[in-house]
């Protein structure tokens, strides 16, 4: 079976890291976030992947110039314009000559999903399309989708008030399609599969969900970007990764608590980091702190300063000794 992943996006939210790459490049634990999706996939029977590339393709192709991540063979697929979600898909599987059915996914998502169970669930149902759900506690923030007692989907709900939503189940965003849903997108304009197709094919009763009842994290903002890779290094999934990398030096007298430091990074003594994560090349001079807050590849942090809040500081940006930098980002965003 064959899988497009969605890595086509800005990466807005988590400027200005991905300023100069596509947030999917980004660490997650010393490797590229695009490398643990992939390789979620290719542990669950995918052996080839279509990577919907819009921004900054050519950073994918330089990182894997033998056209295989995590194991698995990839195509690339390019965008002549930004065509959204389903525009993106019908464009590349029409790339790669996908002819059957497949999976689609959301490059910057971590799961730990059963994607063989979601395919069961598909082929069992008869389903167009399947999608995955996921529980959460405020389903106000999202699109929730209620289902009947098989599991067709009856309807998409946006933001629903506090209190009045029919389900906290929200759209996971993976995907089991079968090719007759490509036929269902226009060719010619951007088209959401959320909004335009999906809810075509609920006034259908083609369109499926099953709950991944499953680890689930959308990486996309600061806060969760940092928890992402907390929750490896703590075992949350599997067995605990190593926090720090090898080549990362931190003296003796700093604090390290919570905390991932990437490669050459370095952490000066009466300094703490607590709850974040230094990428590459960054460094932390002696009694500044960072708490739940990511530095970016080669930036520093200048003596006895603070970075909290969630902030983050961009790639090669330098925080003055004893500045306050609470809830930021450095450099701004252009207004």
């Amino acid at each position: 079976m064959r899988a497009v992943v969605l890595v086509g996006g800005f990466g807005t939210r988590l400027r200005p890291l991905t300023n100069a790459r596509p947030k999917q490049m980004l660490p997650i634990v010393h490797r590229p976030m695009i490398e643990h999706v992939v390789g979620h996939l290719g542990r669950h029977g995918i052996d080839e992947v279509v990577l919907s590339l819009g921004f900054m393709p050519d950073v994918f192709r330089d990182a894997y110039p033998d056209a295989v991540c995590a194991g698995v063979r990839l195509q690339y697929a390019v965008e002549p314009e930004p065509l959204d979600t389903a525009g993106a898909i019908r464009f590349a599987a029409c790339h790669a000559g996908i002819d059957e059915r497949f999976v689609v996914v959301n490059g910057d998502v971590l799961t730990d999903l059963d994607l063989g169970r979601v395919v069961e669930f598909h082929e069992r149902c008869g389903a167009e399309a399947t999608i995955t759900l996921h529980k959460v506690n405020d389903p106000s923030r999202y699109g929730v989708v209620p289902t009947d007692e098989e599991g067709r989907v009856l309807a998409f709900v946006e933001k629903p008030p506090p209190g009045e939503a029919p389900t906290n189940l929200i759209n996971a965003g993976t995907y089991v399609l079968e090719p007759t849903v490509l036929d269902r997108i226009a060719p010619d304009r951007p088209v959401s599969v959320e909004r335009e197709v999906f809810p075509a094919m609920v006034e259908e009763g083609c369109l499926y969900a099953v709950d991944g009842d499953t680890y689930w994290i959308d990486t996309g903002t600061p806060r969760e970007y940092i928890q992402a890779q907390l929750d490896l290094v703590e075992g949350l999934r599997g067995p605990a990764m190593e926090a720090i990398e090898p080549t990362a030096e931190v003296d003796a007298g700093a604090r390290v608590v919570r905390s991932v430091v990437g490669a050459g990074a370095r952490v000066a003594a009466g300094a703490t980091v607590a709850g974040s994560v230094l990428l590459d090349g960054a460094v932390v001079e002696a009694g500044a702190v960072v708490e739940a807050s990511i530095i970016g590849h080669g930036a520093v942090v200048g003596a006895d300063a603070r970075v909290t809040g969630c902030s983050v500081v961009g790639d090669g940006h330098r925080v003055e000794p004893g500045a306050v930098v609470e809830g930021e980002r450095v450099p701004p965003p252009p207004a």
